[in-house]
């Protein structure tokens, strides 16, 4: 029988993501009026790894007044880190070279050394992968569901997805104005990693002429051959929406680097993508890179609101009992999932789902197949 929970923390892990205060707010306020004392560890688990690089010593104390009005915020108030895996943290040795390191147990002594009874981990899959390993070496533990790129398999929905979406359909809306104005073709790169949930929502929401996904691999000749068709019926315009992991037919990923401790970059496919465009077409054609535009800005109405459902049932799954286990929206409720069964599989765009039904009907190509007779389109 574990003792009562008197103390807990809270640990923000990997890029940040709209809807994050809205978690730390309600996981802060649920918790407080449990009785529990709650303290935010700063850059994931750095507060208790370098506690001295600090001037609060490494941990925030989250009270009523610490977390009054950060729901409209971006970012976390007690910062992230997307390198630093305390399973394997990467150590330089005495001859320059790196090793990874397993800083498990001095981590949980830590826990142990400040009274935290329970951790609240808000993370996307590598974060809730260190928490299921923390869980398995004696942490309680509840994970909560963070990624812009909705790439979770056992969740409907991500807090900060609908966010990144809607501000990505914001700027391809206004990129329809130049383009429109110089017949120019325009390529949109927009984040997502291995999985094309943005690139779709965005491009469908705001009317991209092609969208490249890495779920389907694409060939150039296909979208080049829309951008002769539109402009034989007086389109002179084309927008391409382009996800950071979408692959050629036959091709491999455009990575643009790898830091120590850290997973690869994706990046660069959309410069490849107009470069080859306009060399086949002979169209003037740009690049717009959307990145870390994503990350930012005040969260959606949708987004505040689901992080706040997160945070409040993370606490109430550890008032319950619950460990190991990630709190998932499956509409009208929060679900706890087993972290093992949360993190077993990257949540994809099934090709046949309705969306990609959908988006064909509309006549939007994804670099597949010839463009069909109703692509003129927006």
């Amino acid at each position: 029988m574990r003792p009562p929970i008197k103390r807990i923390a809270l640990s923000t892990g990997g890029g940040d993501a709209p809807g994050l205060n809205a978690v730390i707010r309600a996981a802060t306020l649920a918790a407080r009026n449990r009785d529990w004392d709650v303290v935010g560890i700063r850059d994931g688990y750095n507060g208790l790894l370098f506690p001295d690089e600090y001037p609060d010593g490494g941990l925030i104390e989250l009270t009523r007044d610490s977390v009054r009005g950060i729901i409209h915020q971006g970012g976390t108030i007690i910062g992230t880190t997307n390198r630093g895996n305390p399973t394997a943290y990467p150590m330089r040795q005495p001859d320059g070279t790196w090793k990874e390191v397993d800083r498990t147990q001095e981590l949980l002594a830590r826990f142990d050394e400040h009274g935290i009874d329970a951790l609240i981990t808000i993370g996307g899959d590598g974060s809730l992968t260190i928490g299921r390993h923390l869980h398995e070496a004696g942490l309680r533990l509840v994970g909560v569901p963070k990624t812009i790129d909705n790439d979770l398999e056992k969740t409907t929905s991500t807090f900060g997805f609908d966010t990144a979406v809607d501000f990505a359909s914001e700027c391809i809306d206004r990129l329809f104005s130049t383009a429109t104005s110089h017949g120019r073709v325009i390529v949109v790169e927009v984040m997502g990693r291995y999985a094309g949930w943005i690139a779709l929502n965005a491009g469908m929401a705001s009317g991209a002429h092609a969208i490249l996904i890495p779920e389907i691999p694409f060939d150039l000749e296909h979208v080049a051959a829309l951008i002769t068709h539109r402009e034989q019926h007086g389109a002179k315009f084309s927008i391409i929406c382009v996800a950071e992991g979408a692959v050629p037919a036959g091709g491999e990923l455009s990575i643009v680097g790898r830091a120590v401790g850290q997973a690869e970059r994706l990046g660069g496919v959309g410069a490849k993508v107009a470069n080859q465009l306009e060399a086949i077409t002979g169209r003037e054609t740009r690049t717009v890179v959307l990145g870390h535009l994503l990350r930012g800005g005040s969260p959606t109405s949708f987004d505040r609101l689901l992080g706040l459902r997160f945070g409040a049932a993370a606490v109430r799954a550890l008032d319950e009992g619950h460990t190991g286990v990630m709190v998932a929206l499956n509409p009208p409720t929060v679900d706890y999932i087993p972290l093992e069964e949360a993190i077993s599989r990257q949540k994809t765009v099934p090709l046949d789902c309705d969306s990609i039904a959908t988006a064909r009907d509309l006549g939007i190509n994804f670099g597949d197949e010839p463009p069909r007779h109703s692509a003129i389109g927006r």
